[in-house]
């Protein structure tokens, strides 16, 4: 999977700082590809990898001084690919395609951008498709909330639609983005909600979902899924419910019709490019429910890299031109782990559970130490950063939690 014409031609890819770019920045160095990183600090992870041709920080995110830098890099470089890691970043590089010729935006089109970013869009697609979804209503006034929120289904979470779209109202009233937000009675719900008011903008409200997180993961070419991978989140920071922590690769013979329902979706929203479709399964009751689709590398990208998934590879070879059939053959039983991440949830369990959101969240102190200790010497465990073949972002990591506690 290494095409002669194009394997010279460098990547770019904007976002260091996460485990994110540091994978995208691993699959692409080891398939051969010269990569242009190119950060926001100094410090990122990213930054201190040996599969990086270049480095290159700008601290002002999406500034002129950005667009100049990648601008350079065009003249430089020619039609290189350039991938960004963050919807802000995605949303950004799509209004700004233009001025960054003649490097190759990757990103999705537009309206499907846009409805992904969308999670009530997103849910009022799904349900017409008639994959499953948990209720939802997206209050609309005051005298809205006052009808409904006595009746709506408990547990709840609160969850922004559109979290981008609201960031800088939530700002300017000095109020917090809170990803989830738990209640369990009418009157929690109404004094959550009441919280936002003075915007005159509310979160959506969703019925709890009981089991794990499965997330399956595609690369959409002219409607159709040239690439399909799946996981299992194990354990997840905030414990109640967030990203993984550690999360298992799920053999795609499982879930096969879910796997065609997510695919059915991406065509209707006229996806292309890679696409994490995120559902809740319980496995009590085999059912499972929509949660979201986000539109970009996810937070567990790395467990899809150690697989061979190529999802980031797949990107550059679109973008390029290149043959795209000549696909590795997918690792379908490994674990991957977030060592810094792992240690801040066992914390909370063992120490702090009156931190939990989450009321109906089952602590299991021992066992929740007993994994912890046993998947150093798991044979099939993988790392989000740690690795011998490339240390010093690891090292980089350590040094970046020392300074900030």
């Amino acid at each position: 999977m290494r095409p002669e014409s194009a394997v010279k031609l460098p990547c770019v890819v904007l976002g260091l700082e996460t485990q994110i770019g540091l994978s995208v920045v691993r699959e692409l160095g080891r398939a051969g590809v010269p990569v242009i990183g190119v950060a926001q600090q100094a410090n990122a992870i990213g930054l201190r990898s040996r599969y990086l041709t270049q480095g290159i920080t700008v601290e002002q995110p999406r500034s002129p001084a950005l667009i100049a830098a990648l601008q350079q890099i065009g003249r430089e470089h020619g039609a290189c690919p350039l991938l960004a890691v963050s919807e802000v970043n995605l949303l950004w590089l799509s209004a700004n395609q233009q001025a960054l010729q003649p490097l190759v935006v990757v990103v999705p089109p537009p309206a499907a951008l846009a409805a992904v970013l969308d999670k009530h869009a997103t849910l009022v697609a799904a349900s017409q498709m008639g994959i499953n979804i948990p209720s939802t209503w997206q209050p609309l006034s005051q005298s809205d909330i006052e009808a409904h929120a006595a009746v709506f289904p408990f547990p709840a979470v609160l969850k922004w639609s559109d979290p981008n779209a609201v960031l800088l109202q939530l700002e300017a009233a000095g109020l917090p983005l809170l990803k989830a937000e738990y209640v369990d009675n009418p009157a929690e719900l109404s004094a959550a909600l009441q919280r936002y008011a003075p915007l005159g903008a509310w979160p959506l409200v969703q019925q709890y979902c009981a089991g794990h997180g499965l997330g399956q993961f595609f690369y959409m070419k002219d409607g159709k899924a040239v690439r399909r991978f799946q996981h299992r989140r194990v354990c997840e920071w905030p414990p109640e419910g967030g990203f993984s922590s550690v999360c298992d690769a799920v053999p795609l013979s499982e879930h096969r019709e879910l796997q065609e329902r997510s695919i059915a979706l991406l065509q209707h929203i006229g996806w292309s490019g890679v696409a994490m479709v995120e559902y809740r399964h319980d496995p009590a009751t085999g059912a499972s429910r929509l949660m979201e689709i986000n539109g970009r590398f996810w937070g567990s990208f790395p467990l899809a890299m150690h697989c061979g998934a190529a999802f980031a590879l797949l990107c550059y070879l679109d973008a390029t031109g290149a043959p795209m059939d000549d696909l590795p053959e997918l690792k379908q039983h490994l674990r991957c782990r977030m060592l810094s991440t792992e240690v801040k949830r066992l914390v909370r369990i063992l120490l702090k559970p009156e931190l939990i959101a989450d009321k109906h969240f089952q602590r299991r102190p021992w066992h929740e130490v007993w994994r912890f200790v046993a998947d150093f010497a798991n044979p099939r465990a993988r790392y989000y950063v740690a690795s011998l073949s490339d240390p010093m972002p690891w090292v980089a990591d350590i040094r970046n939690l020392v300074r900030r506690s």
